[in-house]
């Protein structure tokens, strides 16, 4: 989940392989931006 800076709400969310994970957080850490991740849920699968 993308967080919002002011206030920690979730903006969006979005399901990815554990591949991909790393590439989102150095782009998230490359801007200051505050993500939080989570294991998927078997729905969401």
């Amino acid at each position: 989940m993308r967080l919002d800076d002011v206030d920690g709400t979730a903006l969006d969310s979005t399901v990815v392989d554990a591949a991909s994970v790393n590439r989102i957080v150095q782009q998230a850490a490359s801007i200051g931006q505050r993500i939080y991740i989570r294991p998927a849920t078997t729905a969401a699968r």
